[in-house]
């Protein structure tokens, strides 16, 4: 996970980017887009870049135009990684945000969501966030989950998924390499589509350069074969 791919291309981050807003659910601030009264909800779990980045924003707005309304907490309480700091590396970062407390974060989420009536829940997680998502797969709180370059998730983890699940991986990716994501598809017991992207890297669907056609072009593909797994699952 301290490899350089995990933190390259890191995004400046925008607190007024997106069409969306921000409010307060379960305490966490959370980039929020499209209406709740469509009871189709998508939680996003940021990289380690967090809420605030704008490729993610888009993302989110993208999704909720689909009709899902959509919520990106910002599970990092103000502080996502900021690439070399000298006082808080990446190793020190994660100590104190750690997927582990994501998970349990994402749970008070997921309940403030039901509490206002939203009942059918999906969860997309990049990087960072994937390993957030495969521990709320595991427990069945979502009813589908898509994985996006995941950091951190094992073949334990996915022999454990126990709702539908779309894994997103790339072709240059040493924190999940092509070889961990096709073993990941041969023990999925549930359904699942796993695709692996062609001359991408750890980390493209969120943190492409938006000048470059081609990389703008291949996460353009990933967004929509997420959101063709939500269509078909979170109904």
């Amino acid at each position: 996970m301290s490899g350089p791919q995990c933190c390259s291309n890191p995004p400046t981050l925008d607190p007024a980017s997106g069409a969306g807003h921000v409010e307060k659910i379960a305490g966490f601030n959370t980039y929020v887009s499209g209406s709740i009264q469509s009871n189709l909800t998508i939680l996003l779990v940021s990289d380690v870049y967090g809420y605030e980045a704008p490729n993610l924003r888009k993302l989110a707005d993208k999704v909720a135009a689909a009709g899902f309304y959509v919520v990106a907490p910002d599970f990092f309480y103000g502080e996502p990684l900021v690439r070399d700091k000298p006082d808080k590396p990446l190793p020190a970062w994660i100590k104190d945000h750690g997927p582990d407390k994501g998970f349990e974060d994402a749970t008070l989420i997921i309940d403030a969501l039901k509490s206002k009536g939203v009942s059918s829940i999906g969860a997309a997680g990049f990087c960072w966030g994937a390993k957030v998502v495969v521990e709320l797969a595991k427990v069945a709180l979502i009813l589908a989950a898509v994985m996006l370059h995941p950091s951190f998730v094992t073949v334990d983890d996915i022999k454990s998924v126990k709702v539908p699940i779309a894994i997103l991986g790339a072709e240059i990716d040493n924190l999940s390499p092509p070889e961990l994501v096709k073993q990941f598809d041969e023990i999925l017991k549930v359904d699942s589509f796993v695709k692996i992207f062609p001359k991408c890297a750890h980390g493209w669907t969120v943190r492409y350069d938006v000048n470059d056609t081609t990389a703008v072009s291949c996460a353009n593909e990933a967004h929509q074969d997420m959101l063709e797994w939500f269509a078909k699952y979170v109904k």
